[in-house]
């Protein structure tokens, strides 16, 4: 697979005014390179899952006045979409690039997971490493690095996936648009791979 990574011109499109103009960018720049990630994501997650995975590119098709201000790909075992399922993301805001695990809040099963999430809640905060990052909200770029929260922050945000409608939990890798990574397809891919891995055992609570 010859993936070259991405550049400041990727980052850059989310600064292009308006939604017919953003949106030749991202077809334009972002999405034949998550074609590219697609094609060697989904084998590698079936791989470690098991079962069969299918890639979803973010077509942003609803839109019809404000141009997104993210764009992703996501991973799922269900070929219709992923949003009502537990998946993991690759994803670009203008200031990062985004790796997740996620539950977002159309997926009827996060309050099952949130309980397992709470019971499991030790080894959770033991085995997520103090760079990785969680975010309560996918359609924002603020994060929380692991290494700062403490047990009942965690407790907190799963209690609240539980019970507000609208929570939602995502836990991986935030690398900023100015990290030299980002330019080494190799490495990059690498180091998706690895993010993949250490958010698995949340993924597996979700079943």
């Amino acid at each position: 697979m010859n993936f070259e990574g991405f550049t400041q011109e990727d980052f850059d499109v989310f600064t292009v005014d308006g939604l017919d103009q953003r949106m030749e960018g991202i077809i334009t720049h972002i999405r034949p390179k998550f074609e590219t990630l697609a094609s060697h994501f989904t084998p590698f997650l079936e791989s470690l899952l098991g079962n069969e995975m299918f890639p979803h590119i973010a077509k942003h098709a609803r839109r019809t006045v404000n141009p997104p201000k993210d764009t992703w790909v996501a991973f799922s075992s269900n070929k219709r979409g992923y949003k009502m399922a537990p998946h993991f993301q690759i994803g670009l805001f203008e200031s990062h690039l985004f790796v997740w695990f996620a539950i977002i809040y159309e997926a009827p099963m996060k309050g099952m997971f949130a309980e397992k999430m709470l019971d499991n809640l030790k080894q959770i905060k033991q085995q997520i490493p103090a760079d990785y990052v969680w975010s309560w909200d996918h359609m924002s770029p603020e994060a929380y690095p692991h290494g700062t929260l403490n047990q009942e922050d965690l407790t907190k945000a799963f209690t609240r996936l539980k019970e507000v409608k609208k929570a939602e939990v995502l836990c991986g890798l935030n690398i900023k648009r100015t990290d030299p990574i980002l330019k080494d397809g190799v490495e990059l891919i690498r180091k998706i791979e690895t993010a993949f891995q250490t958010t698995m055992p949340l993924y597996q609570l979700s079943f």
